[in-house]
Protein backbone atom coordinates (compact mmCIF):
# COMPACT_ATOMS: atom_id res chain seq x y z
CA UNK A 1 0.00 0.00 0.00
CA UNK A 2 1.37 3.26 -0.98
CA UNK A 3 2.37 5.51 2.08
CA UNK A 4 2.32 9.39 1.17
CA UNK A 5 5.42 11.49 3.63
CA UNK A 6 4.20 14.24 5.50
CA UNK A 7 6.25 16.72 7.21
CA UNK A 8 5.36 16.82 11.07
CA UNK A 9 3.04 19.81 11.76
CA UNK A 10 5.07 22.59 13.59
CA UNK A 11 3.66 25.88 15.19
CA UNK A 12 6.99 27.87 15.32
CA UNK A 13 4.97 30.81 17.25
CA UNK A 14 4.48 28.76 19.85
CA UNK A 15 7.29 30.44 23.12
CA UNK A 16 9.52 27.45 24.17
CA UNK A 17 12.56 27.13 26.31
CA UNK A 18 15.22 25.18 23.83
CA UNK A 19 17.55 27.85 22.65
CA UNK A 20 20.39 25.94 23.62
CA UNK A 21 20.25 23.27 21.79
CA UNK A 22 21.01 21.80 18.33
CA UNK A 23 18.27 24.15 16.04
CA UNK A 24 17.32 20.41 14.24
CA UNK A 25 16.68 18.95 17.75
CA UNK A 26 14.77 21.95 18.86
CA UNK A 27 12.39 21.49 15.66
CA UNK A 28 12.12 17.56 16.86
CA UNK A 29 11.31 18.21 20.06
CA UNK A 30 8.64 20.90 18.99
CA UNK A 31 6.88 18.62 16.93
CA UNK A 32 6.99 15.86 19.82
CA UNK A 33 5.43 18.32 22.50
CA UNK A 34 8.60 19.32 24.29
CA UNK A 35 8.66 22.76 25.50
CA UNK A 36 11.37 23.09 27.60
CA UNK A 37 15.15 21.41 28.68
CA UNK A 38 13.18 20.88 31.54
CA UNK A 39 10.80 18.22 30.24
CA UNK A 40 14.07 16.53 29.17
CA UNK A 41 15.34 15.83 32.87
CA UNK A 42 15.03 12.61 32.86
CA UNK A 43 16.24 12.25 36.73
CA UNK A 44 14.75 9.45 39.04
CA UNK A 45 13.56 12.69 41.28
CA UNK A 46 11.74 13.73 38.43
CA UNK A 47 9.24 10.66 39.05
CA UNK A 48 5.68 11.03 40.32
CA UNK A 49 4.92 9.55 44.05
CA UNK A 50 4.06 5.94 43.87
CA UNK A 51 1.40 6.79 46.72
CA UNK A 52 -0.48 8.69 43.87
CA UNK A 53 -1.61 5.25 42.66
CA UNK A 54 -5.02 3.80 44.05
CA UNK A 55 -4.82 0.59 46.20
CA UNK A 56 -0.91 1.65 46.96
CA UNK A 57 -1.97 1.26 50.68
CA UNK A 58 -3.99 -1.29 50.84
CA UNK A 59 -0.94 -3.32 48.36
CA UNK A 60 1.53 -2.17 50.64
CA UNK A 61 0.04 -3.06 54.12
CA UNK A 62 -0.36 -6.77 52.46
CA UNK A 63 3.43 -6.58 51.20
CA UNK A 64 5.22 -5.47 54.25
CA UNK A 65 3.59 -7.65 56.77
CA UNK A 66 4.74 -10.50 53.83
CA UNK A 67 8.10 -9.99 54.08
CA UNK A 68 8.40 -9.07 57.87
CA UNK A 69 6.29 -12.40 58.14
CA UNK A 70 8.01 -14.07 55.54
CA UNK A 71 5.04 -15.43 54.30
CA UNK A 72 4.85 -17.30 51.20
CA UNK A 73 4.14 -15.42 47.24
CA UNK A 74 3.74 -16.92 44.36
CA UNK A 75 4.09 -14.26 41.86
CA UNK A 76 1.96 -14.81 38.80
CA UNK A 77 3.15 -13.41 35.74
CA UNK A 78 2.71 -12.98 31.99
CA UNK A 79 4.06 -15.00 28.82
CA UNK A 80 5.04 -11.85 27.24
CA UNK A 81 8.71 -9.58 28.07
CA UNK A 82 6.74 -7.22 29.82
CA UNK A 83 5.37 -9.92 32.49
CA UNK A 84 8.34 -11.68 31.86
CA UNK A 85 10.62 -8.62 33.18
CA UNK A 86 7.92 -7.80 35.48
CA UNK A 87 8.25 -11.01 37.29
CA UNK A 88 11.96 -10.84 37.52
CA UNK A 89 11.50 -7.51 39.18
CA UNK A 90 9.01 -8.98 41.62
CA UNK A 91 10.91 -11.85 42.60
CA UNK A 92 14.44 -9.88 42.59
CA UNK A 93 13.05 -6.98 44.25
CA UNK A 94 11.17 -8.57 47.09
CA UNK A 95 14.47 -10.36 47.30
CA UNK A 96 16.63 -7.48 48.28
CA UNK A 97 13.58 -5.97 50.40
CA UNK A 98 14.11 -8.87 52.63
CA UNK A 99 11.39 -11.82 51.73
CA UNK A 100 13.04 -15.23 51.24
CA UNK A 101 10.06 -17.39 51.15
CA UNK A 102 8.80 -16.50 47.08
CA UNK A 103 8.54 -18.19 43.63
CA UNK A 104 6.92 -17.77 40.38
CA UNK A 105 4.36 -19.12 37.69
CA UNK A 106 3.45 -18.28 34.49
CA UNK A 107 1.26 -19.85 32.54
CA UNK A 108 1.44 -22.26 28.85
CA UNK A 109 -0.52 -19.73 26.34
CA UNK A 110 -1.43 -23.12 24.73
CA UNK A 111 -2.60 -24.56 27.81
CA UNK A 112 -3.98 -22.13 30.32
CA UNK A 113 -4.80 -18.92 27.69
CA UNK A 114 -3.83 -15.19 29.34
CA UNK A 115 -3.76 -14.13 33.32
CA UNK A 116 -4.72 -16.05 36.79
CA UNK A 117 -7.14 -18.52 35.37
CA UNK A 118 -9.24 -21.03 37.30
CA UNK A 119 -6.83 -23.69 35.60
CA UNK A 120 -3.41 -21.75 36.80
CA UNK A 121 -5.15 -21.43 40.70
CA UNK A 122 -5.28 -25.53 40.50
CA UNK A 123 -1.81 -25.83 39.35
CA UNK A 124 -0.85 -22.89 41.91
CA UNK A 125 -1.77 -25.00 44.50
CA UNK A 126 1.59 -27.25 44.47
CA UNK A 127 3.04 -24.18 45.47
CA UNK A 128 1.25 -23.45 48.43
CA UNK A 129 0.92 -19.50 48.55
CA UNK A 130 -0.62 -17.70 51.34
CA UNK A 131 -0.70 -15.15 48.94
CA UNK A 132 -0.60 -14.57 45.09
CA UNK A 133 0.87 -11.08 43.16
CA UNK A 134 0.01 -10.93 39.67
CA UNK A 135 2.18 -9.21 37.16
CA UNK A 136 1.19 -7.48 33.91
CA UNK A 137 -2.07 -9.93 34.61
CA UNK A 138 -5.28 -10.28 36.38
CA UNK A 139 -7.20 -7.42 36.12
CA UNK A 140 -9.75 -9.51 33.77
CA UNK A 141 -9.44 -12.82 35.51
CA UNK A 142 -12.85 -12.25 37.97
CA UNK A 143 -13.24 -16.12 38.06
CA UNK A 144 -9.27 -16.95 38.50
CA UNK A 145 -8.93 -14.69 41.29
CA UNK A 146 -12.73 -15.76 42.96
CA UNK A 147 -10.97 -19.57 43.38
CA UNK A 148 -7.61 -18.55 44.72
CA UNK A 149 -9.59 -16.66 47.98
CA UNK A 150 -11.64 -19.35 48.13
CA UNK A 151 -8.74 -21.45 48.74
CA UNK A 152 -7.75 -18.95 51.22
CA UNK A 153 -4.75 -17.29 49.65
CA UNK A 154 -4.98 -12.98 48.97
CA UNK A 155 -4.72 -12.14 45.83
CA UNK A 156 -2.64 -8.39 44.93
CA UNK A 157 -3.07 -7.68 41.42
CA UNK A 158 -0.55 -5.46 39.66
CA UNK A 159 -1.68 -4.65 36.13
CA UNK A 160 -1.75 -1.94 33.15
CA UNK A 161 -4.17 -3.43 31.00
CA UNK A 162 -8.04 -1.36 31.39
CA UNK A 163 -10.25 -2.84 33.28
CA UNK A 164 -13.40 -3.98 32.28
CA UNK A 165 -17.13 -3.03 33.66
CA UNK A 166 -16.68 -5.44 36.92
CA UNK A 167 -13.21 -5.30 38.75
CA UNK A 168 -12.02 -8.72 40.50
CA UNK A 169 -12.50 -9.10 44.15
CA UNK A 170 -9.06 -8.62 45.03
CA UNK A 171 -7.65 -7.80 48.32
CA UNK A 172 -5.82 -4.82 46.66
CA UNK A 173 -5.15 -3.82 43.22
CA UNK A 174 -2.95 -1.29 41.51
CA UNK A 175 -3.27 -0.18 37.92
CA UNK A 176 -2.85 3.25 36.75
CA UNK A 177 -5.79 2.70 34.47
CA UNK A 178 -8.79 2.42 37.25
CA UNK A 179 -11.58 4.42 37.14
CA UNK A 180 -10.50 8.11 39.11
CA UNK A 181 -6.89 6.63 39.61
CA UNK A 182 -4.73 10.07 40.17
CA UNK A 183 -1.46 8.49 38.59
CA UNK A 184 -0.51 10.94 36.36
CA UNK A 185 0.59 8.14 33.58
CA UNK A 186 -2.07 6.05 32.21
CA UNK A 187 0.86 4.29 29.89
CA UNK A 188 3.14 3.16 32.69
CA UNK A 189 3.67 -1.08 31.72
CA UNK A 190 2.84 -3.70 33.77
CA UNK A 191 6.64 -4.04 35.01
CA UNK A 192 6.82 -0.28 35.43
CA UNK A 193 3.76 -1.12 38.18
CA UNK A 194 5.48 -3.63 39.63
CA UNK A 195 8.67 -1.52 40.23
CA UNK A 196 6.20 1.28 41.57
CA UNK A 197 4.78 -0.83 43.91
CA UNK A 198 8.56 -2.29 45.62
CA UNK A 199 9.19 1.45 45.66
CA UNK A 200 6.05 1.72 47.75
CA UNK A 201 6.97 -0.68 49.80
CA UNK A 202 10.74 0.32 50.43
CA UNK A 203 9.17 3.20 51.77
CA UNK A 204 7.26 1.47 54.03
CA UNK A 205 9.50 -0.93 55.66
CA UNK A 206 12.12 2.02 56.19
CA UNK A 207 9.43 3.41 58.66
CA UNK A 208 8.56 0.38 60.62
CA UNK A 209 12.54 0.23 60.49
CA UNK A 210 12.52 -3.07 58.74
CA UNK A 211 16.15 -2.98 57.88
CA UNK A 212 17.44 -2.39 60.57
CA UNK A 213 15.44 -4.81 62.44
CA UNK A 214 16.44 -7.40 59.90
CA UNK A 215 20.17 -5.73 59.89
CA UNK A 216 20.02 -6.06 56.23
CA UNK A 217 21.49 -3.23 54.25
CA UNK A 218 18.27 -0.67 52.50
CA UNK A 219 18.47 -1.73 48.68
CA UNK A 220 19.00 0.62 46.14
CA UNK A 221 15.95 -0.70 43.50
CA UNK A 222 17.37 1.14 40.26
CA UNK A 223 19.17 -1.96 39.86
CA UNK A 224 16.50 -3.22 38.83
CA UNK A 225 15.76 -0.46 35.97
CA UNK A 226 17.49 -2.44 33.22
CA UNK A 227 14.32 -4.43 33.39
CA UNK A 228 12.07 -1.78 33.75
CA UNK A 229 13.61 -0.44 30.69
CA UNK A 230 13.43 -3.65 28.41
CA UNK A 231 9.87 -4.57 29.87
CA UNK A 232 8.53 -0.63 28.97
CA UNK A 233 10.13 -0.66 25.25
CA UNK A 234 9.16 -4.13 24.23
CA UNK A 235 5.77 -3.58 25.79
CA UNK A 236 5.10 -0.34 23.23
CA UNK A 237 3.51 1.54 25.73
CA UNK A 238 3.67 5.25 24.75
CA UNK A 239 7.06 6.87 26.02
CA UNK A 240 5.47 9.71 27.66
CA UNK A 241 7.80 11.52 29.96
CA UNK A 242 7.72 9.03 32.94
CA UNK A 243 8.28 5.85 30.43
CA UNK A 244 11.04 7.63 29.53
CA UNK A 245 12.73 8.36 32.47
CA UNK A 246 12.48 4.78 33.48
CA UNK A 247 14.14 3.64 29.95
CA UNK A 248 16.39 6.29 30.08
CA UNK A 249 17.67 5.29 33.45
CA UNK A 250 17.98 1.93 32.48
CA UNK A 251 19.34 2.12 29.53
CA UNK A 252 22.19 4.25 30.94
CA UNK A 253 22.74 1.70 34.08
CA UNK A 254 23.46 -1.06 31.38
CA UNK A 255 25.80 1.36 29.27
CA UNK A 256 27.89 1.83 32.34
CA UNK A 257 28.02 -2.03 32.88
CA UNK A 258 25.66 -1.82 35.72
CA UNK A 259 23.18 -4.58 34.40
CA UNK A 260 22.18 -8.53 34.86
CA UNK A 261 23.91 -11.38 33.24
CA UNK A 262 20.94 -12.09 31.33
CA UNK A 263 20.40 -8.90 29.47
CA UNK A 264 24.07 -8.69 29.09
CA UNK A 265 23.39 -12.68 27.38
CA UNK A 266 20.65 -11.53 24.85
CA UNK A 267 22.50 -8.50 23.71
CA UNK A 268 25.74 -10.06 23.05
CA UNK A 269 24.30 -12.66 21.50
CA UNK A 270 22.23 -10.25 19.17
CA UNK A 271 25.63 -8.51 18.27
CA UNK A 272 25.05 -5.07 20.11
CA UNK A 273 27.26 -3.80 21.76
CA UNK A 274 26.13 -2.57 25.48
CA UNK A 275 27.94 0.00 26.15
CA UNK A 276 26.23 1.84 23.04
CA UNK A 277 22.75 0.14 23.96
CA UNK A 278 19.52 2.35 22.92
CA UNK A 279 15.99 1.68 22.89
CA UNK A 280 15.74 0.28 19.21
CA UNK A 281 17.95 -2.39 20.42
CA UNK A 282 15.61 -4.17 23.43
CA UNK A 283 12.34 -2.72 20.55
CA UNK A 284 14.88 -4.78 17.88
CA UNK A 285 17.10 -7.73 19.05
CA UNK A 286 16.45 -7.95 22.79
CA UNK A 287 12.73 -8.22 23.05
CA UNK A 288 12.12 -10.69 20.07
CA UNK A 289 14.12 -13.07 21.48
CA UNK A 290 12.35 -12.73 25.12
CA UNK A 291 9.39 -13.40 23.47
CA UNK A 292 10.03 -16.39 21.73
CA UNK A 293 9.88 -18.15 25.14
CA UNK A 294 6.37 -17.49 25.53
CA UNK A 295 5.31 -17.88 21.79
CA UNK A 296 6.95 -20.66 21.41
CA UNK A 297 7.49 -22.58 24.21
CA UNK A 298 7.23 -21.53 27.61
CA UNK A 299 8.10 -18.08 28.83
CA UNK A 300 9.97 -19.49 32.47
CA UNK A 301 12.78 -20.38 29.55
CA UNK A 302 13.19 -16.27 29.37
CA UNK A 303 12.34 -15.42 33.48
CA UNK A 304 15.43 -17.75 34.41
CA UNK A 305 17.59 -15.78 31.78
CA UNK A 306 16.61 -12.64 33.19
CA UNK A 307 17.17 -13.68 36.94
CA UNK A 308 20.30 -15.85 36.21
CA UNK A 309 23.25 -14.20 38.27
CA UNK A 310 25.70 -16.48 36.33
CA UNK A 311 27.26 -15.15 32.98
CA UNK A 312 27.50 -18.72 31.94
CA UNK A 313 24.64 -19.76 32.88
CA UNK A 314 22.70 -16.67 31.49
CA UNK A 315 24.75 -17.52 28.26
CA UNK A 316 23.03 -21.13 27.76
CA UNK A 317 19.75 -19.72 27.93
CA UNK A 318 20.03 -16.81 25.48
CA UNK A 319 21.54 -18.97 23.40
CA UNK A 320 18.14 -21.04 23.57
CA UNK A 321 16.47 -18.07 23.16
CA UNK A 322 18.33 -17.05 20.11
CA UNK A 323 17.68 -21.25 18.70
CA UNK A 324 13.61 -20.67 19.47
CA UNK A 325 13.72 -16.82 17.85
CA UNK A 326 14.88 -18.72 15.04
CA UNK A 327 12.43 -21.03 14.78
CA UNK A 328 10.06 -18.35 15.43
CA UNK A 329 11.28 -16.11 12.39
CA UNK A 330 10.98 -19.14 10.06
CA UNK A 331 6.76 -20.02 11.18
CA UNK A 332 6.25 -15.97 10.94
CA UNK A 333 7.90 -16.36 6.86
CA UNK A 334 5.71 -19.31 6.16
CA UNK A 335 2.48 -17.58 8.18
CA UNK A 336 2.81 -14.09 6.68
CA UNK A 337 3.06 -16.08 2.75
CA UNK A 338 -0.16 -18.05 3.55
CA UNK A 339 -1.46 -14.53 4.51
CA UNK A 340 -0.97 -12.42 1.73
CA UNK A 341 -2.45 -14.91 -0.22
CA UNK A 342 -5.76 -14.70 1.72
CA UNK A 343 -5.96 -11.35 0.92
CA UNK A 344 -5.26 -11.53 -2.47
CA UNK A 345 -8.44 -14.01 -2.65
CA UNK A 346 -10.48 -11.79 -1.08
CA UNK A 347 -9.97 -9.51 -3.68
CA UNK A 348 -9.40 -5.97 -1.45
CA UNK A 349 -5.87 -5.62 -2.06
CA UNK A 350 -6.26 -2.89 -4.92
CA UNK A 351 -8.97 -1.10 -3.04
CA UNK A 352 -8.62 -0.39 0.53
CA UNK A 353 -11.10 2.63 0.61
CA UNK A 354 -13.80 0.07 1.03
CA UNK A 355 -12.56 -2.00 3.52
CA UNK A 356 -11.75 -1.24 7.31
CA UNK A 357 -10.88 -4.09 9.52
CA UNK A 358 -9.20 -7.27 8.49
CA UNK A 359 -9.97 -10.77 10.43
CA UNK A 360 -7.84 -13.78 8.96
CA UNK A 361 -8.06 -17.40 10.23
CA UNK A 362 -5.88 -20.23 8.85
CA UNK A 363 -5.62 -23.68 10.57
CA UNK A 364 -2.23 -24.47 10.62
CA UNK A 365 -1.53 -21.13 12.20
CA UNK A 366 0.49 -20.85 15.37
CA UNK A 367 -1.38 -19.44 18.45
CA UNK A 368 2.12 -17.73 19.67
CA UNK A 369 2.89 -16.26 16.05
CA UNK A 370 -0.65 -14.52 15.00
CA UNK A 371 0.35 -11.34 17.60
CA UNK A 372 2.96 -10.67 15.12
CA UNK A 373 1.73 -11.53 11.71
CA UNK A 374 -1.36 -9.17 12.47
CA UNK A 375 1.51 -6.35 13.19
CA UNK A 376 3.02 -7.30 9.77
CA UNK A 377 -0.81 -7.18 7.75
CA UNK A 378 -1.41 -4.04 9.74
CA UNK A 379 1.67 -2.02 8.98
CA UNK A 380 1.40 -3.26 4.85
CA UNK A 381 -2.54 -2.46 4.59
CA UNK A 382 -2.79 0.44 7.27
CA UNK A 383 -6.19 -0.91 8.90
CA UNK A 384 -6.45 -2.55 11.90
CA UNK A 385 -6.01 -6.35 12.07
CA UNK A 386 -6.89 -9.54 14.04
CA UNK A 387 -5.59 -12.67 13.08
CA UNK A 388 -7.02 -16.24 14.26
CA UNK A 389 -5.71 -19.87 15.07
CA UNK A 390 -7.02 -22.66 16.52
CA UNK A 391 -7.44 -23.02 20.21
CA UNK A 392 -8.23 -25.74 22.28
CA UNK A 393 -11.38 -28.00 21.31
CA UNK A 394 -13.81 -25.54 19.25
CA UNK A 395 -12.52 -22.58 19.53
CA UNK A 396 -10.21 -20.06 17.76
CA UNK A 397 -7.82 -17.67 19.64
CA UNK A 398 -7.35 -14.11 18.08
CA UNK A 399 -4.32 -11.27 18.07
CA UNK A 400 -5.37 -7.79 17.43
CA UNK A 401 -3.25 -4.25 16.63
CA UNK A 402 -4.42 -1.50 15.54
CA UNK A 403 -3.50 1.75 13.66
CA UNK A 404 -3.26 5.32 15.72
CA UNK A 405 -6.44 7.03 16.06
CA UNK A 406 -8.13 3.41 16.72
CA UNK A 407 -8.66 2.51 19.91
CA UNK A 408 -9.11 -1.82 19.66
CA UNK A 409 -10.10 -2.72 23.15
CA UNK A 410 -12.73 0.04 22.98
CA UNK A 411 -13.53 -1.53 19.29
CA UNK A 412 -13.72 -5.16 21.29
CA UNK A 413 -15.98 -3.68 23.82
CA UNK A 414 -18.52 -1.96 21.17
CA UNK A 415 -18.56 -5.53 19.69
CA UNK A 416 -19.65 -7.00 23.12
CA UNK A 417 -21.87 -4.86 23.55
CA UNK A 418 -23.81 -5.36 20.44
CA UNK A 419 -23.14 -8.97 20.54
CA UNK A 420 -23.04 -10.07 23.71
CA UNK A 421 -22.43 -13.99 23.04
CA UNK A 422 -19.86 -13.86 20.24
CA UNK A 423 -16.62 -13.09 21.98
CA UNK A 424 -15.94 -15.60 25.16
CA UNK A 425 -12.89 -13.63 26.56
CA UNK A 426 -10.89 -10.81 25.54
CA UNK A 427 -8.76 -7.64 26.81
CA UNK A 428 -5.88 -5.83 25.96
CA UNK A 429 -5.30 -1.79 25.52
CA UNK A 430 -5.26 0.90 22.64
CA UNK A 431 -2.95 -0.59 19.86
CA UNK A 432 -3.12 -4.64 20.78
CA UNK A 433 -5.78 -7.03 22.43
CA UNK A 434 -6.75 -10.49 22.33
CA UNK A 435 -9.40 -12.16 22.49
CA UNK A 436 -11.20 -15.92 22.11
CA UNK A 437 -14.20 -17.28 19.91
CA UNK A 438 -16.12 -20.55 18.95
CA UNK A 439 -15.48 -21.40 15.56
CA UNK A 440 -18.69 -21.46 14.44
CA UNK A 441 -19.18 -17.90 15.32
CA UNK A 442 -15.59 -16.36 13.34
CA UNK A 443 -17.76 -15.60 10.10
CA UNK A 444 -20.02 -13.08 12.24
CA UNK A 445 -17.32 -11.44 14.22
CA UNK A 446 -15.31 -10.99 10.99
CA UNK A 447 -18.53 -8.79 9.79
CA UNK A 448 -19.02 -7.23 13.13
CA UNK A 449 -15.21 -6.29 12.94
CA UNK A 450 -15.36 -4.61 10.16
CA UNK A 451 -18.91 -3.03 11.31
CA UNK A 452 -17.42 -1.52 14.36
CA UNK A 453 -14.01 -0.34 12.97
CA UNK A 454 -15.73 1.75 9.98
CA UNK A 455 -17.82 3.58 12.91
CA UNK A 456 -14.25 4.07 14.58
CA UNK A 457 -12.12 5.02 11.50
CA UNK A 458 -14.70 7.75 10.97
CA UNK A 459 -12.33 11.21 10.62
CA UNK A 460 -9.53 9.39 10.70
CA UNK A 461 -7.39 9.24 7.48
CA UNK A 462 -7.14 5.91 6.17
CA UNK A 463 -4.28 6.45 3.94
CA UNK A 464 -0.95 5.86 5.27
CA UNK A 465 1.28 8.77 6.49
CA UNK A 466 4.85 8.58 6.86
CA UNK A 467 5.37 11.58 9.30
CA UNK A 468 8.68 13.00 8.79
CA UNK A 469 10.67 15.92 10.82
CA UNK A 470 11.61 17.30 7.16
CA UNK A 471 14.78 17.65 5.16
CA UNK A 472 18.80 17.73 6.45
CA UNK A 473 21.48 19.72 5.01
CA UNK A 474 24.00 17.05 3.66
CA UNK A 475 26.29 18.45 6.77
CA UNK A 476 24.25 16.76 9.20
CA UNK A 477 24.02 13.55 7.13
CA UNK A 478 26.64 12.40 9.20
CA UNK A 479 27.51 10.31 11.68
CA UNK A 480 28.38 12.58 14.44
CA UNK A 481 25.02 14.29 14.49
CA UNK A 482 23.46 10.58 14.01
CA UNK A 483 25.18 9.73 17.66
CA UNK A 484 24.12 13.30 18.64
CA UNK A 485 20.31 11.93 17.40
CA UNK A 486 20.97 8.61 19.35
CA UNK A 487 21.93 9.76 22.68
CA UNK A 488 18.81 12.64 22.46
CA UNK A 489 16.25 9.91 22.74
CA UNK A 490 15.25 7.20 24.37
CA UNK A 491 12.83 7.19 21.38
CA UNK A 492 9.79 4.94 21.02
CA UNK A 493 6.35 4.31 20.52
CA UNK A 494 4.46 8.00 20.95
CA UNK A 495 7.97 9.34 20.56
CA UNK A 496 9.18 8.72 17.93
CA UNK A 497 12.58 8.64 16.58
CA UNK A 498 13.63 11.44 14.34
CA UNK A 499 12.73 10.46 10.78
CA UNK A 500 14.03 12.81 7.31
CA UNK A 501 13.06 12.99 3.75
CA UNK A 502 15.27 13.47 0.84
CA UNK A 503 15.76 12.83 -2.83
CA UNK A 504 18.82 10.85 -3.40
CA UNK A 505 20.87 9.68 -6.56
CA UNK A 506 21.14 5.68 -6.51
CA UNK A 507 24.46 4.93 -7.42
CA UNK A 508 24.21 0.87 -6.61
CA UNK A 509 21.96 -1.42 -5.54
CA UNK A 510 21.66 -5.13 -4.26
CA UNK A 511 19.07 -7.50 -2.42
CA UNK A 512 20.19 -8.91 0.76
CA UNK A 513 18.68 -12.42 1.75
CA UNK A 514 16.18 -11.66 -0.58
CA UNK A 515 14.36 -9.30 1.10
CA UNK A 516 16.24 -6.69 2.22
CA UNK A 517 17.77 -3.89 -0.61
CA UNK A 518 21.47 -2.50 -0.04
CA UNK A 519 21.83 0.83 -1.65
CA UNK A 520 24.93 3.62 -1.94
CA UNK A 521 22.89 6.72 -2.48
CA UNK A 522 24.48 10.41 -3.72
CA UNK A 523 22.78 13.54 -2.29
CA UNK A 524 22.08 16.76 -4.20
CA UNK A 525 25.88 17.78 -3.06
CA UNK A 526 27.57 14.90 -4.15
CA UNK A 527 28.45 12.62 -0.87
CA UNK A 528 28.00 9.15 -1.12
CA UNK A 529 25.91 7.44 1.52
CA UNK A 530 25.46 3.94 2.45
CA UNK A 531 21.41 2.65 3.46
CA UNK A 532 19.49 -0.20 3.24
CA UNK A 533 15.60 -0.59 3.52
CA UNK A 534 14.06 -3.86 5.02
CA UNK A 535 11.18 -6.25 3.82
CA UNK A 536 11.09 -4.51 0.70
CA UNK A 537 8.35 -5.94 -1.82
CA UNK A 538 9.68 -7.57 -4.94
CA UNK A 539 13.22 -6.36 -4.14
CA UNK A 540 14.32 -6.97 -7.85
CA UNK A 541 12.36 -4.44 -8.76
CA UNK A 542 14.24 -1.42 -7.31
CA UNK A 543 17.72 -2.57 -9.11
CA UNK A 544 17.23 -0.32 -12.32
CA UNK A 545 16.12 2.49 -9.92
CA UNK A 546 18.29 5.84 -10.49
CA UNK A 547 16.26 8.49 -8.29
CA UNK A 548 14.70 7.62 -5.23
CA UNK A 549 12.65 9.85 -2.49
CA UNK A 550 13.34 8.34 0.77
CA UNK A 551 11.98 9.03 4.10
CA UNK A 552 15.08 7.37 6.54
CA UNK A 553 16.42 7.51 9.78
CA UNK A 554 19.86 7.97 10.62
CA UNK A 555 21.73 5.16 11.95
CA UNK A 556 25.07 4.54 13.08
CA UNK A 557 26.58 0.87 11.82
CA UNK A 558 28.94 -0.93 14.35
CA UNK A 559 30.79 -3.61 12.09
CA UNK A 560 34.06 -5.30 13.66
CA UNK A 561 34.91 -2.31 15.90
CA UNK A 562 34.23 -0.14 13.39
CA UNK A 563 31.63 2.57 13.10
CA UNK A 564 29.69 4.53 10.32
CA UNK A 565 26.87 6.09 9.21
CA UNK A 566 24.12 4.32 7.41
CA UNK A 567 20.66 5.69 6.46
CA UNK A 568 17.46 3.15 7.50
CA UNK A 569 14.90 3.97 5.28
CA UNK A 570 11.25 3.54 6.09
CA UNK A 571 9.62 4.62 2.48
CA UNK A 572 11.24 4.49 -0.81
CA UNK A 573 9.64 6.26 -4.01
CA UNK A 574 11.15 6.12 -7.43
CA UNK A 575 11.45 9.22 -8.79
CA UNK A 576 13.58 8.34 -11.67
CA UNK A 577 11.09 10.33 -14.34
CA UNK A 578 11.59 13.35 -11.99
CA UNK A 579 15.33 13.06 -11.53
CA UNK A 580 17.12 14.68 -8.56
CA UNK A 581 15.91 18.24 -7.09
CA UNK A 582 18.47 20.65 -6.35
CA UNK A 583 19.04 20.29 -2.60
Amino acid sequence: MKKNIVRRPLDIQIDHNLHDLHPILQRVYLARDIRATEDLDYSLSKLPSPWLLSGMEEMVTILADAVINQRKILVVADFDADGATGCAVAILGLRLLGLSNLSYIVPNRFEFGYGLTPELVEVARGENPEILVTVDNGIANLEGVDAARKLGWKVLITDHHLPGDTLPEADAIVNPNLPEDEFPSKSISGVGVMFYVLMALRMRLREMEWFRQAKIKQPNLAQLLDFVALGTVADLVPLDRINRILVQQGLQRIRANHTHPGILAMLKIAKRPAENIVSSDFAFAVAPRLNAAGRLEDMSLGIECLMADDTEVAERYAFKLDQLNGERREIEDRMKIEAFGLIDKMEFGADMASVSGICLFEKGWHQGIIGILAARIKERFHRPVVAFAPANGAQVKGSARSISGVHIRDVLCDIAAKHPDLMKTFGGHAMAAGLTLDTADYPAFTQAFDEVVNIHLNGIDRFQNVYTDGVLDDEFIALDFAQTLRKAGPWGQGFPEPLFEGDFEVIQTRILKEKHLKLLLKSSKNNLIDAIAFYIEQPESWLRCRFVKVAYRLDVNEYRNSRTLQLMIENIEDVSDRGLEPG
